[in-house]
């Protein structure tokens, strides 16, 4: 009992350190657009029913695979398609919204034609490891409307990253979290049991050095030489090159790499290979591959395909896919060293 009192006191007395800024005033005080502070506040009650949805879990009969595929030839997960159609529900009626664009729709969703906003986003990113309880996350970036280009088509979505006002994604892990930039930095907020996110961590910055990796091994045998022989001295550790030692994680979900990263640091790379050739990578440019590189660039790390920007690509298509290498800046710009080296040695030998 004693305990519990002085734990008690204790936390009081930290909360009465922090002042604990909601999202809505944060946003007043970096002086965004009235309309666009809207649709993020908007954005997050959606977001917060998604958590509730989670938070079930087996008691709502959520978990488990549909018998759909989704435009990217995926079964859906139901939690998918749950959380899919609770955003479309809230962003459809919004009047700042001009369209909007998932990963599980085919073709972006007309909304209101006079809206200042697109809003493009992959409701749940990392869905493979719902059925186990492990971290998801909703990952979005909103995009100035051109009316005169019209509705009818892709066109007004296929921006490069660049041309983002904001991004960012909601993480459902042991406690809820926003992560957010407008472009003047990294921001986080929880999510508090009064159901408000509340600003925890200001001016994000990503450490330039490293000695964590994140990549899915198991497809070494699929990579270009550069990528197989940049990973392998990562591996040689101390003995190597390198002269350090470095630890992998995996978890099989962008939005929690990029947590990590964003906490921590680290490097973060999902590769072209060879199984797909024609694809330039794996991950979907305009639902995962922008809006987390604007957040990386804007936390001083570098977002990149192994050899350039990731935000300066112009999209050709809303769900085009993209190689990414990103995280801290030295353990990146390392990387490209190694695609720029041996992609030399081989056109010379050609």
């Amino acid at each position: 009992m004693r305990i519990g009192v002085k734990c008690r006191t204790e936390l009081s007395k930290l909360k009465g350190t922090f002042t604990m800024q909601l999202l809505s005033q944060f946003l007043r005080r970096e002086q965004l657009d009235e309309e666009l502070t809207d649709l993020i506040a908007t954005l997050m009650v959606a977001c917060k029913e998604i958590t509730l949805k989670l938070r079930q879990g087996a008691i709502s009969g959520v978990l488990g695979t549909t018998t759909d595929t989704n435009v990217q030839g995926e079964t859906q997960k139901k939690l998918d398609v749950i959380s899919n159609e609770i955003i479309k529900k809230y962003l459809q009626n919004h009047m700042t919204v001009a369209g909007l664009a998932s990963e599980e729709e085919s073709e972006p969703v007309l909304c209101n034609p006079n809206g200042k906003y697109l809003v493009v986003f992959d409701p749940l990113d990392g869905s493979s490891n719902i059925d186990i309880n492990v971290t998801v996350g909703t990952i979005f970036s909103i995009l100035e409307a051109h009316p005169e280009q019209g509705y009818h088509d892709e066109a007004p979505y296929l921006q490069s990253g660049r041309k983002q006002l904001a991004s960012g994604y909601v993480l459902y892990g042991p406690s809820a979290l926003l992560v957010l930039t407008t472009g003047n930095g990294v921001n986080m907020f929880t999510l508090s049991e009064t159901g408000d996110f509340l600003l925890t961590r200001e001016k994000v910055m990503i450490p330039e050095d490293t000695q964590e990796f994140a990549i899915n091994m198991s497809n070494y045998r699929h990579w270009e030489p550069a990528m197989r022989a940049y990973i392998d001295e990562l591996i040689e550790g101390v003995d190597g090159p390198r002269e350090k030692n470095f630890n992998m994680r995996w978890v099989a979900a962008m939005v929690a790499e990029i947590h990590r990263i964003l906490t921590r640091g680290g490097i973060f790379i999902y590769p072209w290979d060879t199984r797909v050739p024609q694809k330039p990578g794996k991950l979907r440019l305009m639902y995962e591959g922008n809006p987390m590189s604007m957040l990386i660039e804007q936390a001083g790390g570098i977002a990149t395909n192994c050899y350039s920007d990731i935000m300066d690509i112009e999209p050709k298509d809303i769900h085009e896919r993209v190689s990414v290498a990103l995280g801290s800046k030295n353990e990146v710009e390392k990387l490209m060293e190694y695609h720029q080296r041996i992609d030399s040695i081989i056109d010379k030998k050609d």
